[in-house]
């Protein structure tokens, strides 16, 4: 099983940037899809951003353009840059891991390991 913690969350104002982190321990990182998720207030938790094993990459619409998920496997670590941020992008952002190689998805249910969450608030 791989362990995951998020970091980089904070406060921000609208039309700024933050970059959360993502460290892996355990398990084989190289292999895994690893995404992004977030949760607000009262909200069922979404999809945000997906790189692949061979670093391909997909974004929820309302992130595309503004966002940018990535890895460094040197390091166990995926990143998300946030750019442009918006008031309705605060939420409880959540790293994952697919351990399944063979596969490429943006389903929840699909990602086995779970970071314990970081707080991004943007202030408008």
């Amino acid at each position: 099983q791989v362990q995951l913690v998020e970091s980089g969350g904070g406060l921000v104002q609208a039309g700024g940037s933050l970059r959360l982190s993502c460290a892996a321990s355990g398990g084989s990182f190289s292999v895994y899809s690893m995404g992004w998720f977030r949760q607000s207030p009262g909200k069922e938790r979404e999809f945000v951003a997906l790189i692949s094993r061979s670093s391909g990459t997909y974004y929820a619409d309302s992130v595309k353009g503004r966002f940018i998920i990535s890895r460094d496997n040197a390091k166990n670590t995926v990143y998300l840059q946030m750019n442009s941020l918006k008031s309705e992008d605060t939420a409880v952002y959540y790293c994952a891991a697919d351990h399944m190689a063979w596969r490429t998805s943006t389903r929840e249910v699909d990602f086995g390991s779970w970071g314990q969450g970081t707080q991004v608030t943007v202030s408008s």
